[in-house]
């Protein structure tokens, strides 16, 4: 079957094609940092520390400008748009399905009314283990996007997934150093 449109374009120049597996991943990935800038966007009412209050602004800040480049990928591409805006995002699951199957990392409704319930050095605590999981369930997606096919091979989507693997992996790194700096300094 002969490639037509902007998939025909890209074959021309010799530019990998996105794949299914690719929209995917992004509306995923949107769905997954909402949840996340979420969680984050309570430390100011939650009593966090400072530190934990600057960490949460640079997750904030940086996953929803993620969301933002996301967003365009889909759109300029002329994909189905992900909306993360409903506050609950509990329920927040990769497209296709069904509700009882979150996304990779993604916090349950109970493990998020936890979180929302604590305040100050519990909320900080929680807050480290609950975004460590998360991390790690982003750091999963992108190993399942390069681990499917054709996927992961047009160049903005590539830079992209590479970028989601080193940004969380550094940020888990520091949230683990945070969290056994909190513990040894635990009473």
């Amino acid at each position: 079957m002969a490639c037509v449109g902007p998939l025909a374009q890209l074959a021309a120049q010799g530019a990998a094609p996105y794949t299914a597996a690719d929209v995917h991943f992004m509306s995923g990935m949107i769905q997954h940092h909402a949840q996340a800038v979420l969680m984050a966007g309570w430390a100011p009412t939650h009593g966090a520390s400072n530190a934990m209050r600057a960490l949460c602004e640079r997750i904030v800040v940086g996953q929803r400008d993620e969301m933002v480049l996301m967003r365009r990928w889909l759109d300029d591409r002329h994909e189905p748009v992900a909306q993360a805006d409903s506050p609950d995002a509990a329920h927040m699951m990769m497209p296709g399905m069904d509700s009882s199957m979150l996304m990779p990392g993604m916090l349950t409704a109970a493990q998020l009314e936890r979180l929302d319930h604590a305040r100050g050095p519990e909320f900080d605590r929680l807050f480290l283990q609950d975004m460590i999981r998360h991390h790690q369930g982003a750091i999963t997606m992108v190993n399942q996007l390069f681990g499917s096919r054709g996927a992961g091979e047009e160049e903005p989507a590539f830079r992209f997934a590479a970028n989601v693997f080193a940004d969380q992996t550094t940020e888990i790194e520091r949230m683990q150093r945070m969290l056994a700096n909190f513990l040894v300094a635990a009473p």
